[in-house]
């Protein structure tokens, strides 16, 4: 799965950049990115594909129930909150950092996974 994402994955990197420029909506839709592209690569590592919102909803269920030490179900809250904030720019800065370890928590447990 390394190969699909590392910890400094092209959506992380873009995200710190947009955030020390203070474009949190911006910052939200690549820290949202990152850990989409983190769930999509273990599907594929599965033989699952998936397109839309509610299969990765159901697919992150999936792993929850398989893998709860990974916060998982949390974690998706987090990122669905900034790719909300990308289209309504309603997050302080603080949500968004708060947010931002969450998902780095998440996709390192999961890059640890492989």
């Amino acid at each position: 799965m390394r190969k699909c994402l590392s910890p400094d994955s092209k959506y992380l990197k873009e995200a710190e950049k947009l955030l020390a420029k203070r474009d949190y909506p911006q910052a939200s839709e690549k820290l949202w990115g990152a850990f989409v592209e983190a769930v999509k690569a273990l599907a594929i590592k599965k033989g699952i594909s998936l397109g839309t919102h509610r299969s990765i909803a159901e697919f992150i269920s999936r792993l929850h129930r398989e893998h709860p030490e990974w916060n998982l179900m949390n974690a998706f809250k987090h990122a669905e909150s900034l790719h909300v904030n990308f289209y309504e720019n309603h997050l302080p800065e603080d949500h968004i950092m708060e947010s931002k370890k969450v998902l780095e928590e998440s996709i390192r447990l999961m890059l640890e996974s492989e």
